[in-house]
């Protein structure tokens, strides 16, 4: 499958690596692609320059967001949450269409220091702005509450934990559920919780995670749902 993915940054470039490991088409996407390239530090997480990735991943094509709308036949937004719906935007509407858009980006406000907090919250989410804005594409949030590493090798992990979806299109939401067991993902660990509204809960569970990850000093962990009498 040829798919684009939104966003150059360690999330992005985590999935581009384990897409191209299944043998999809991927093109990653940013604003700029020169300034991108002419980055030289590393990240915030300690990762090469961008352009040093790339090199290293050669079958990852770089484009545009418009061009990465326009390659993918499947969309991924792992660009950060604040400029998501502009980023989409800058893909352009008719790039976008009906296609299945996995929404894996976070409304995290940056702007006062650790920890973050949530710009959209409680009567919103950001999985809902994003379908109000195109209503013709299939948004599927998923993939939003854990670390980028654990997202396509779950089984890092010494225990199965789980992984939602939030989306209103059941079509689109297998789609996506196909993709995540491709990624090492059971089945009966993906617990779909209905519409895009319900994107509300998910990405509350931000705060919780990042004192999480303040609190055991590492991020490779994840949430798992017991239910009584299973």
């Amino acid at each position: 499958m040829k798919i684009g993915i939104l966003g150059t940054g360690v999330v992005g470039q985590t999935i581009a690596e384990k897409l191209v490991q299944l043998g999809h088409q991927v093109m990653i996407g940013t604003r700029d692609k020169q300034a991108t390239l002419a980055k030289t530090g590393k990240d915030n997480f300690g990762r090469p320059p961008f352009s040093e990735w790339l090199k290293n991943n050669s079958k990852v094509r770089l484009g545009t967001y418009s061009e990465v709308a326009s390659f993918g036949e499947f969309l991924v937004n792992a660009t950060s949450g604040n400029s998501s719906i502009e980023a989409l935007k800058l893909a352009g509407e008719n790039n976008l269409a009906s296609k299945i858009l996995l929404d894996i980006s976070n409304p995290l406000d940056f702007s006062k220091g650790m920890p973050p907090t949530l710009s959209i919250c409680n009567t919103d989410s950001l999985g809902e702005q994003i379908q109000r804005t195109f209503p013709k594409l299939k948004v599927v949030k998923s993939l939003n509450t854990l670390n980028a590493y654990l997202m396509v090798n779950p089984s890092i992990l010494p225990e199965a934990t789980n992984i939602f979806l939030n989306g209103n299109d059941s079509g689109a939401k297998f789609e996506v559920k196909t993709l995540l067991t491709s990624f090492g993902w059971f089945e009966k660990d993906i617990i779909d919780m209905g519409d895009i509204s319900t994107a509300r809960g998910t990405e509350q569970i931000l705060p919780i995670w990042v004192r999480l990850w303040g609190t055991l000093q590492t991020p490779m962990f994840n949430f798992k749902v017991v239910v009584a009498g299973k």
